[in-house]
C-alpha cells in the first residue's frame, strides 16, 4: 500500500468534485430511472464529448470558452433531438438513445483517427482525470450546479420533456469534462437503482449518502493501491449500492416488484 498517496492536496479537490457530482446527479438520476431512459446520460455525455473533440480538432484551447460553448451546443442539440424523438416515437425512445450514443462515439473516434494523442483524449473523456481537478476548476462548476439545483428543486415538476433534457444536457456537459463519462453514468444510475425500494421520503438522502461514501472510499482505495481513480470509484459505488439494495425494506420491495 502507498500511504504517500493519501495527500489532501490531491484528494480534497477530487473529493469536492465528487460531492458536486453527487449533489446534482442523484436527483437527476432518480428522474432518469423513473422515465425509463437510463442511457440518456451516456448519449448526452458522449455528444458533449464529441463537441470537445471537435473543438480540439479545430485547435481551440481545451479549457477555453469556445470549447465549452462547443460542448454545450452539441449537448443541447442532442437534447432537442431526443425531445423530438420522444414525442414522435416514445415507444422506441430507449433504442434511439442507444443509436445516438453509438453515432456520437464513433464520430469521436473518426475525428481522433489522425490525432497522435487521440487514444489519450478518448481515455480522458471516458475514464476522467478526477485526481487532476483543482479548486479553481470547481468554482465555475459550483456556480453552474447551484443554478441547476435551484431550477430543479423549484421548477423540476414543471419543466416538461424539453426543459428536463436541456437542464440534463447542461449538467452532464460540465460533469463529463470534470470526471469522465463512466463516473457520470455511475453517479446517476447506481444510487437510483440502490434506493428505489426505500420509502420515497428517504431516497434522496440515502442516495446522497451512497454517493458520498462511494467517492470517499474509491478515492482512498485508488490512492492506497495506485489504481485509476475513476474505475475504483465506480466499483465502490456499485459495491455500496449492492449492500444498500440488500438492506432495503422487504415489505417495500414486495410492493414495488
Amino acid at each position: 500500500m502507498n500511504f504517500d498517496g493519501l495527500s489532501m492536496t490531491i484528494l480534497l479537490p477530487a473529493f469536492l468534485a465528487g460531492l458536486l457530482i453527487v449533489v446534482t446527479h442523484v436527483p437527476l438520476g432518480q428522474q432518469v430511472l423513473s422515465r425509463g431512459i437510463v442511457f440518456i446520460d451516456l448519449a448526452i455525455a458522449q455528444i458533449a464529448g464529441l463537441g470537445v473533440i471537435a473543438a480540439d480538432a479545430f485547435g481551440w484551447e481545451a479549457q477555453g470558452w469556445a470549447t465549452q460553448l462547443a460542448a454545450v451546443s452539441a449537448a443541447l442539440l442532442g437534447a432537442l433531438l431526443l425531445t423530438w424523438s420522444d414525442r414522435r416515437w416514445p415507444n422506441v425512445q430507449e433504442a434511439l438513445i442507444g443509436v445516438l450514443f453509438v453515432l456520437a462515439a464513433t464520430a469521436g473516434i473518426l475525428l481522433l483517427a489522425n490525432n497522435p494523442h487521440g487514444g489519450e483524449h478518448l481515455k480522458d473523456l471516458l475514464v476522467g482525470q478526477i485526481l487532476w481537478v483543482t479548486l479553481s476548476d470547481l468554482l465555475p462548476v459550483l456556480m453552474l450546479y447551484a443554478a441547476v439545483l435551484l431550477i430543479w428543486f423549484m421548477y423540476g415538476h414543471r419543466l416538461g420533456h424539453l426543459g428536463f433534457y436541456a437542464l440534463f444536457a447542461v449538467t452532464v456537459t460540465a460533469s463529463v469534462q470534470l470526471v469522465g463519462v463512466y463516473l457520470v453514468f455511475a453517479s446517476l444510475i447506481v444510487p437510483a437503482l440502490a434506493i428505489r425500494h426505500y420509502p420515497s421520503a428517504q431516497r434522496l438522502w440515502l442516495g446522497y449518502g451512497l454517493g458520498v461514501g462511494g467517492y470517499a472510499l474509491g478515492l482512498i482505495a485508488s490512492a492506497l493501491y495506485d489504481l485509476p481513480s475513476g474505475a475504483v470509484i465506480v466499483w465502490a459505488l456499485a459495491l455500496l449500492a449492492i449492500l444498500m439494495a440488500w438492506r432495503a425494506p422487504v415489505a417495500e420491495t414486495r410492493r414495488t416488484v
